[in-house]
């Protein structure tokens, strides 16, 4: 075989490898961010005669609440910081201690962090607690998608074992199981990650065909060795 010859099959086999090395390092700080649920329509815009949508998420209100230190506090005074919550009744025999102790444990975790992330649960008793608290049930419902969420809820009584979690914008990006161990372990990891999507406004263009870089530079291996075939035959 012609040197030439050896030459184009070296490079036909070794570009695919090269490119994909090469993508993957660039792409090396590139993560999967947790997905936004629940939208409320869809934007368009047009600008020089090019029109583009943009789909609306459902972005929680900043309602008022009344912390255990009777103290008017609202998610807006939190100045973009990531939010847990959860919902629970201070009657609540069974599931609400266990949920407050991993609440709690997950608030420890993250102590250091508390300028990053905040931890928040809302009372939902309308018979035991004020009546102020019978508007967090709505807010449940409405704002939280908590039926939704949980299918298995009682919409005359909110009651979810789910913790919600909000990025920055209050936007809900996720609900974990609040007694499954890896659902809290994934919760655990998607705050930081949030916080990354915070300071890094453009993730890598290449994040979303990571999967399959692969494939594709396999294909452009195999048109190369098909190139050189054709071109050996045509010699011939």
């Amino acid at each position: 075989m012609k040197k030439s010859a050896i030459l184009s099959l070296i490079v036909a086999l070794v570009f695919p490898v090269a490119g994909y090395l090469f993508v993957k390092y660039l792409s090396k700080d590139a993560v999967h961010m947790p997905k936004r649920y629940f939208y409320d329509g869809v934007a368009t815009n047009t600008i020089n005669g090019k029109t583009t949508t943009d789909t609306l998420w459902h972005q929680v209100k900043g309602i008022s609440f009344t912390n255990q230190l009777g103290k008017k506090v609202q998610l807006s005074d939190l100045h973009g910081k990531i939010i847990v919550m959860n919902f629970f009744f201070s009657r609540c025999p069974v599931v609400c201690p266990g949920l407050t102790r991993n609440m709690k444990r997950l608030q420890n975790s993250f102590a250091k962090s508390d300028s990053i992330v905040q931890f928040i649960s809302v009372s939902v008793d309308p018979e035991y607690d004020s009546a102020a608290v019978m508007r967090k049930y709505d807010f449940a419902i409405k704002e939280m998608k908590a039926n939704i969420a949980d299918t298995n809820v009682d919409t005359a009584f909110i009651h979810t074992e789910n913790f919600f979690l909000l990025d920055s914008n209050r936007v809900i990006r996720g609900f974990y199981n609040g007694f499954d161990t890896l659902a809290l372990a994934k919760l655990a990891s998607n705050i930081p990650t949030l916080l990354l999507e915070k300071n890094k406004k453009s993730p890598s263009i290449f994040r979303e065909f990571i999967p399959i870089l692969p494939i594709i530079f396999m294909g452009i291996g195999v048109v190369f060795i098909v190139m050189l075939i054709i071109n050996k035959k045509r010699i011939a």
